[in-house]
């Protein structure tokens, strides 16, 4: 870690289609080497999809605040509903960070900042993803949050596995810093 000043926060703009900030985050975190485009074209068709299976299942809406990290409050796209829903279910609340003490290192369950529950909830979620077996990334994309929103899935799984990691260390919770 820099002993240096803390690096300033970067400014994203919103996604252009829903004027969304978290999934303008989405987006950057799908792209590779810099082909925003694609990135943009596999979000959006996978929004898409998700909007027609939202529609299709008659997808409850037990999330009244799903949109509330947006920038536009109740935009009608259920698709983008099930994305803020699956992101909630994945976003961790705790997490082990290693602590060494006097020669041994101990692994303290601390609580996670909510930026980085978002950041970790998207990496699982695009990780989950690419490791699927269906044949686009489009069609992995979908899965995974119609997976997520409805409490199965690898994505959610690893929360679980880092809640259950935090319990079972919860004896060495008085090294916290």
């Amino acid at each position: 870690m820099s002993r240096r000043r803390q690096a300033d926060k970067r400014e994203i703009l919103p996604d252009p289609k829903f004027a969304d900030l978290v999934l303008s985050k989405f987006i950057n975190c799908i792209m590779y080497h810099g082909k925003k485009s694609v990135a943009e074209r596999i979000v959006y068709d996978a929004l898409a999809i998700l909007d027609k299976k939202a529609a299709n299942e008659n997808f409850e809406d037990d999330d009244s605040t799903g949109s509330s990290e947006s920038g536009k409050q109740g935009s009608g796209s259920k698709g983008l509903k099930v994305f803020h829903r699956a992101l909630k279910k994945v976003k961790p609340y705790l997490e082990v960070r290693s602590r060494r003490v006097g020669g041994a290192t101990y692994q303290v369950p601390v609580e996670v900042r909510p930026e980085r529950a978002l950041a970790l909830a998207m990496r699982w979620i695009i990780d989950a993803a690419r490791g699927r077996g269906e044949n686009t990334m489009t069609e992995r994309l979908v899965g995974e949050l119609m997976d997520a929103a409805n409490d199965r899935g690898n994505a959610v799984k690893k929360r679980e596995d880092t809640h259950k990691m935090a319990e079972a260390n919860k004896a060495f919770a008085h090294y916290r810093w």
